[in-house]
């Protein structure tokens, strides 16, 4: 007799509790970055609406950044750190290829013996791992997730670097999921374009520098390249985010992207025709473009700026390096 397999089933939905957030310790203004790349201000704050930026002490890295930003979010959530037994981390500024940010982070805030693990989805990997928690959740994988964002982007810039450097900040923002007993978490639009793999990324690979043959590896964009990108085929996935969840951009009460420069920011909302009462992420302003925690950052500060969004519908879309691309609406908590 052939046994049949027992398989695993969850709730229908799934909601985000509690959001958290950690920035670095540093508040660093335009002035002290604009000697290397022969900048100002004005050009800065012009080109990407920054400024100053959030930046870790040396002390610090990725993993106490997330640290930081899972205990708030837990403790908010009303969630036993216990009873979590899924933790995902998004990341490209691990310390270390391996072991994972997230198994360290899982240990600390209480969560061990939970699943942990990382993704490279770059400025999109908040969304990712927003998907693939409340995928987990519905399949019965997991029961609570804790979803984090963290960057210590400050260890990879190059001081003399105009496409990218004074653009990049460090911080950590994170999210607890768990069931709910109406849709929290919308269809994510999500995808890659490897083909312009050169538009962001690094410089150098490790074992190049290992040799010899180029300076510690940092980030690069083309500019021109990406912005084009992100402000026309992004707003297309925006779009299919909001179709796919069965809303309108006035259904909204937040718009959250990421955080990479603020001309793409009002052009997003241009093109999505925002209504005045739907409220704009632009933590950049102050922290900085910090890849996969960006997102969690400026829905953290929405929430604690403007309260009476909270149980809203918020559209949050990443896209980055690889090019990489995230989008779903999800209910605020």
């Amino acid at each position: 007799m052939t046994r049949t397999l027992s398989q695993a089933t969850g709730p229908a939905y799934t909601r985000i509790y509690a959001y958290g957030a950690a920035r670095g310790e540093l508040t660093v203004p335009n002035d002290e970055l604009v000697g290397p790349i022969d900048s100002s201000d004005e050009w800065i704050r012009q080109r990407t609406g920054i400024v100053t930026r959030t930046r870790a002490v040396a002390e610090t890295d990725a993993i106490d950044l997330a640290t930081d930003a899972a205990a708030e979010a837990i403790a908010k959530s009303g969630v036993a750190a216990s009873d979590i037994d899924v933790v995902i981390v998004a990341t490209v500024s691990n310390p270390k290829q391996t072991p994972s940010v997230s198994a360290i982070v899982a240990d600390r805030v209480g969560s061990n013996p939970a699943a942990a693990y990382d993704l490279n989805a770059a400025c999109a990997g908040f969304a990712y791992g927003v998907a693939q928690a409340d995928a987990l959740i519905r399949s019965g994988a997991a029961h609570y997730a804790l979803v984090i964002g963290t960057e210590k982007l400050s260890d990879i810039v190059d001081p003399t670097d105009r496409s990218i450097s004074f653009l990049l900040g460090d911080g950590a923002g994170a999210a607890v999921i768990g069931p709910s007993d109406t849709p929290g978490i919308g269809p994510t639009i999500w995808g890659s374009d490897g083909s312009k793999a050169d538009a962001v990324g690094m410089n150098g690979t490790l074992t190049q520098f290992r040799d010899g043959k180029v300076p510690w590896p940092t980030l690069r964009q083309e500019g021109p390249t990406v912005f084009r990108w992100a402000v026309w085929e992004m707003v297309k996935v925006a779009r299919q985010a909001l179709e796919a969840a069965g809303v309108e951009a006035s259904d909204l009460a937040a718009f959250v992207p990421h955080q990479a420069n603020m001309r793409i920011i009002d052009e997003f909302a241009k093109q999505l025709k925002l209504p005045d009462t739907v409220v704009i992420g632009r933590d950049i302003e102050t922290t900085g473009n910090t890849s996969a925690a960006s997102i969690p950052l400026a829905t953290h500060r929405l929430l604690e700026e403007h309260p009476e969004i909270s149980g809203g519908l918020a559209l949050q879309i990443g896209f980055g390096a690889g090019l990489v691309f995230g989008a779903q609406v999800v209910v605020l908590p």
